[in-house]
């Protein structure tokens, strides 16, 4: 069997494309890569980081990203619980509630933030030190 090399991208549903994208871009510096427009309409975006070590899809299907408000589909890693304390400062200083870091026998995670359509996305760290 042939080896594979992680996750390429995920993609999520979302009831506005352009609010979505904007958020994804505001909240996690997510840059456009590509549009699917079909008959005249965007129907979704890919975003990636800078480095392109996370990448996210955005596809306009306003029922299922309903179906998926409260769910918890997307966990980002980051370095160290240090970075996680900045992710959290970050957020704050864009106004985007949060339920803050738990400390979890794997490490942290920074849980509560949710995308314009309710979905949740987590950040963790394997980082155990204390902060």
């Amino acid at each position: 069997m042939a080896g594979i090399q992680g996750i390429h991208h995920v993609k999520l549903p979302v009831s506005d494309v352009d609010r979505s994208r904007d958020w994804y871009e505001r909240v996690f510096g997510l840059e456009l890569l590509l549009e699917f427009v079909e008959d005249g309409v965007l129907m979704g975006v890919a975003l990636a980081d800078p480095d392109h070590t996370v990448a996210i899809g955005l596809r306009g299907d306003p029922d299922r990203a309903k179906a998926l408000a409260g769910f918890d589909p997307l966990a980002i890693g980051v370095p160290s619980l240090a970075d996680l304390e900045a992710w959290r400062d970050h957020l704050a200083s864009l106004g985007e509630k949060h339920d803050g870091i738990v400390e979890r026998p794997d490490g942290h995670v920074l849980l509560g933030l949710h995308d314009p359509d309710g979905i949740e996305i987590r950040l963790y760290t394997a980082d155990k030190a204390a902060g």
